[in-house]
């Protein structure tokens, strides 16, 4: 049986075809796994992580996305591994960027009442202190795991934009999503942050960097093409 049936098999609650969808792809899920080895929990422990991921993934996935299950499946267990290195506290900010990051996000609520609307960028940095690179680095740094896993309006996740078909072991390097938008330039970054981390509207996203809503959709194009490229193998 291939792996589409067997796919639309475990999504009817086919407890037999999930078991072997599973056991087909052990491979992947360690592959992921192994990213996270030395982080102070137990491999084991880690790869039922995974697997409770893979089935999350199992059953939201849908051959009308247009990707490959292995590129949809990726991101589902590493989120749900990185969710539980959140909640047990394994996964730590360092306290002075936790500390600017909660008085980023005072600054925000107080300005956001004060102007009736999100504060722009530039307006955040003149009230901060910081400049605008620095923002969006604080900001990026404090945002949990989860938000990694923002779906688009297609029903795909940002790790899932990076790549389509490559190789397994090249697929999972595409996780390491921070480094990745934090190379890109100011406002490219800032797009990315708001609309895919923190599930911003285009319109929305415009008004918080201070440009048009098509000047929004350029940069976030443009964003993705460089994440493309920057995650390269």
């Amino acid at each position: 049986m291939n792996q589409a049936a067997l796919l639309e098999r475990a999504q009817q609650g086919d407890d037999e075809a999930c078991r072997i969808v599973l056991e087909e792809n052990t491979g992947l899920i360690w592959a992921v796994v192994r990213r996270y080895h030395g982080c102070g929990v137990e491999t084991d422990d880690l790869y039922q992580l995974g697997c409770i991921g893979f089935i999350k993934a199992v059953k939201g996935f849908s051959f009308t996305y247009g990707t490959q299950f292995s590129t949809y499946a990726v991101p589902k267990i590493a989120g749900e591994i990185r969710r539980y290195l959140r909640d047990s506290g394994t996964v730590k900010v360092g306290r002075t960027t936790r500390e600017r990051g909660q008085k980023l996000s005072q600054l925000r609520a107080s300005l956001r009442q004060e102007l009736g609307r999100e504060p722009q960028l530039s307006e955040l940095a003149e009230h901060s202190g910081f400049a605008p690179d620095e923002i969006a680095q604080i900001e990026l740094a404090n945002l949990p795991p989860e938000s990694l896993q923002q779906e688009t309006a297609d029903g795909m996740l940002l790790e899932s934009l990076l790549g389509t078909e490559a190789p397994e072991e090249a697929l999972v390097e595409k996780i390491a999503l921070r480094q990745a938008v934090n190379s890109l330039p100011e406002r490219e970054k800032w797009t990315i942050l708001l609309r895919f981390f923190k599930g911003l509207t285009q319109q929305q996203a415009a008004r918080v960097v201070g440009v048009s809503q098509v000047q929004i959709s350029r940069l976030e194009r443009k964003g993705l093409q460089h994440l493309r490229q920057y995650m390269e193998p």
